[in-house]
């Protein structure tokens, strides 16, 4: 990671940059469903927000990232690899970490198994339910979230 990025914990609910979690949720509502139980982490450069990650335990044996967005500008430069290696290392406690994604977002699923996590469940109709409003991702209606998990002794 370079030197000019620095990673904080935000305790303070009115420093959470919506706009980059509007990058990975789409709707406020959907985010302060899960934001307020998360612990949520700014990446900055300089004085610039330009990655966010929100983590929710789920047990004490699981952790749930609930959210992980980088700024368009920083995309495709490793940054978010860099930050699920940050949680790996820094939440050791868990031994498993999950995420979930659309069954459409191919992209996100590849990146995710790049960086070791496996599928291993299917929420069947979850965008459907927990959004009001019917969500397209490259032309396609958004209807299953695909579960993806990587353990830590793996």
């Amino acid at each position: 990671m370079r030197d000019s990025f620095q990673i904080k914990l935000i305790t303070n609910h009115k420093d959470y940059p919506y706009d980059l979690l509007l990058l990975a949720d789409e709707t406020v509502a959907a985010i302060d469903k899960y934001l307020y139980d998360s612990l949520v982490y700014v990446v900055f450069e300089t004085a610039k927000p330009i990655a966010v990650f929100c983590l929710y335990p789920v047990d004490s044996e699981t952790l749930e990232i609930k959210n992980i967005a980088v700024s368009p500008d920083f995309q495709s430069m490793g940054l978010g690899s860099q930050l699920l290696e940050f949680i790996k290392t820094n939440y050791q406690q868990y031994p498993n970490l999950i995420v979930g994604t659309a069954d459409c977002g191919f992209a996100q699923i590849r990146f995710y198994e790049r960086n070791g996590f496996v599928k291993y469940a299917i929420r069947k109709d979850f965008f459907i339910e927990n959004y009001e409003l019917p969500i397209y991702e490259n032309g396609t209606l958004l209807k299953d979230m695909i579960m993806l998990r990587y353990t830590l002794d793996s």
